[in-house]
């Protein structure tokens, strides 16, 4: 079964290579679609994949790269879409 999902990441997540490293496990974990920073210090995804693939790439971005700091995460479950691969916005 396919999943998608929207995710925004607050805490300190911009200037830490968070976009990099979500583009990273995403590409390990075959998920599509993309991530970006915005204007409120927040980082935002909208990923689509394999159920358990998209679990463990939320559980993933929990957490963040090491030198992140996560404060919060809202995860919103999307209508499915079409994304060739994941990027980086």
């Amino acid at each position: 079964m396919q999943k998608a999902v929207s995710i925004k990441i607050t805490g300190k997540v911009q200037g830490v290579g968070f976009r990099y490293h979500t583009k990273q496990i995403a590409d390990e974990l075959y998920i599509s679609g993309f991530v970006k920073n915005l204007p409120d210090g927040s980082v935002y995804v909208e990923a689509t994949g394999e159920d358990w693939a998209v679990e463990q790439f939320t559980e993933w971005c929990k957490k963040g790269p090491s030198w992140a700091r996560v404060d919060k995460v809202q995860i919103s479950s999307l209508p499915l879409f079409e994304a060739k691969k994941f990027i980086i916005k």
